[in-house]
C-alpha cells in the first residue's frame, strides 16, 4: 500500500505543478471548426452549460450544505444554472462512484468530506480510485464534529465511556456514515489517544446521515462524531446529547460545549473539512477555472456570512496545495484506525 500511496501522491503533485503548462484545444469542448479558429482562450468558454455539485450524504449532511451555499455563488461567476444532486447510500461511496465514471469535463463535480481522502487507505474494493481516479479541485471549508450519544445510553460525559470501558474491560461502539468517512476516521483516532478497544457499526447501505443520527438516538452505538448544523435539531431538542467538540477551539454553534480536549482527552484535534473534486482527466486548464472561481465564491460576503453561521471556517489553499493536503490527510487515516475492531 505504502508504495501505491507514493505513487498517487507523486502523481497528483505532477498534476497540480504542471496546471498552468496545459493546454487544450476549443475542440475539445465540442466547438466546430468555426469557433476553434476563433482567437478566445479554451477556458473563456467554460463553462457554457449546467454544472452538477454530487454530494455523498444526503440532504441535511455537511456536503449538501456546503454546496447549497456555494452554488448560487457558483452561478453568478458562471450565469449558468449550478445544481446540487444528492446521491446517499453505499456507505458514502455512490456519489464518488458517478462522478468517477462521469464526462471529465469539469461538468460534473464532487462536493465531499476528508472522507475522500481517507477511505483511499481505509476503505476496501472500493469500485473507483479515491485519489487516482480524481483531481482534487479547491478546498472549501472545515468545521468541528461534536461527539454525541444517545440519551439513554446513561453516558453523560466522555470520562464516563472512558471510565466504562475500564471498569468493564469492554468494547465501545460508535457509528459513523461507513468505513473511510471523517466520522469513522475521527471516533477510530479518538478511541487510539484514549486507549480504547473500539467496535466499528457500519450504517446500512441505503441509509443517509439523517437516517444514522435517528438510529443514534434508537441507541445503535454508545457514540458518533457528527456534523454539528445536522446533529444540532436533535441535540436542541434533547435526544442526542453533546459532549465534546473535536477541534481545539470550541464551536460557535455550540459553545457551552468544551472541546474533546478539555475534558481529558489531550491532543485530539480532528476537523471535518470539505472540498472539490473533478474526474481524473478533466483538462488542466477547466481544472484551474474551476479552482479560481470556487475560491473567489468562497471570498463572497454572502459565503462568508454562511459560513460563520454554520460554524465553519474558509480553507484557502491554491489547487496544487491542496492536491498535497488530500494525500497527507489519506496517510493520517492509516495511523487513526490501528486500534478499530
Amino acid at each position: 500500500m505504502g508504495t501505491s500511496l507514493v505513487r498517487t501522491s507523486v502523481a497528483l503533485a505532477a498534476l497540480a505543478v504542471g496546471l498552468t503548462e496545459f493546454t487544450v484545444s476549443a475542440a475539445a469542448f465540442g466547438q466546430d471548426s468555426a469557433t476553434t479558429n476563433q482567437t478566445a482562450s479554451p477556458t473563456a468558454q467554460f463553462p457554457t452549460r449546467a454544472v452538477r455539485l454530487v454530494e455523498p450524504f444526503g440532504r441535511g449532511g455537511g456536503p449538501d450544505l456546503t454546496a447549497r451555499a456555494l452554488a448560487p455563488e457558483l452561478s453568478k461567476i458562471w450565469h449558468v444554472p449550478v445544481n446540487v444532486d444528492n446521491q446517499p447510500g453505499a456507505g458514502s461511496t455512490l456519489a464518488p462512484k458517478l462522478v468517477a465514471a462521469a464526462p471529465p469535463d469539469g461538468y460534473t463535480l464532487l462536493v465531499n468530506t476528508s472522507a475522500q481522502a481517507y477511505s483511499a487507505t481505509v476503505a476496501k474494493d472500493l469500485p473507483y480510485d479515491p485519489l487516482a481516479g480524481f483531481i482534487p479541485v479547491s478546498s472549501l471549508s472545515s468545521q468541528a464534529y461534536v461527539f454525541i450519544t444517545g440519551k439513554n445510553t446513561g453516558i453523560k460525559s466522555i470520562r464516563d465511556l472512558i471510565g466504562l470501558a475500564e471498569r468493564h474491560q469492554t468494547e465501545i461502539t460508535f457509528a459513523s456514515m461507513g468505513l473511510g468517512t471523517g466520522s469513522y476516521v475521527g471516533a477510530s483516532e479518538l478511541s487510539v489517544i484514549a486507549g480504547l478497544r473500539a467496535r466499528h457499526v457500519p450504517p446500512q447501505p441505503s441509509e443517509a446521515i439523517t437516517d444514522v443520527l435517528r438510529q443514534m438516538i434508537a441507541g445503535r452505538a454508545q457514540y458518533m462524531l457528527a456534523p454539528i448544523p445536522t446533529a444540532l435539531p436533535a441535540i436542541t431538542d434533547g435526544s442526542l446529547l453533546a459532549l465534546g467538540v473535536s477541534t481545539s477551539r470550541r464551536s460557535s454553534l455550540v459553545p457551552e460545549v468544551p472541546t474533546i480536549a478539555e475534558v481529558g482527552v489531550s491532543k485530539f484535534d480532528f476537523p471535518i473539512w470539505y472540498g472539490v473534486w473533478a474526474p481524473a482527466g478533466t483538462p488542466a486548464n477547466v481544472v484551474g477555472v474551476l479552482a479560481t472561481d470556487i475560491q473567489s465564491a468562497l471570498a463572497s460576503p454572502e459565503m462568508r456570512t454562511w459560513l460563520q453561521e454554520h460554524g465553519a471556517e474558509p480553507m484557502r489553499m491554491t489547487q496544487p496545495e491542496f492536491a498535497q493536503f488530500v494525500v497527507s490527510e489519506s496517510k493520517r487515516a492509516v495511523r487513526a484506525t490501528s486500534n478499530v475492531l
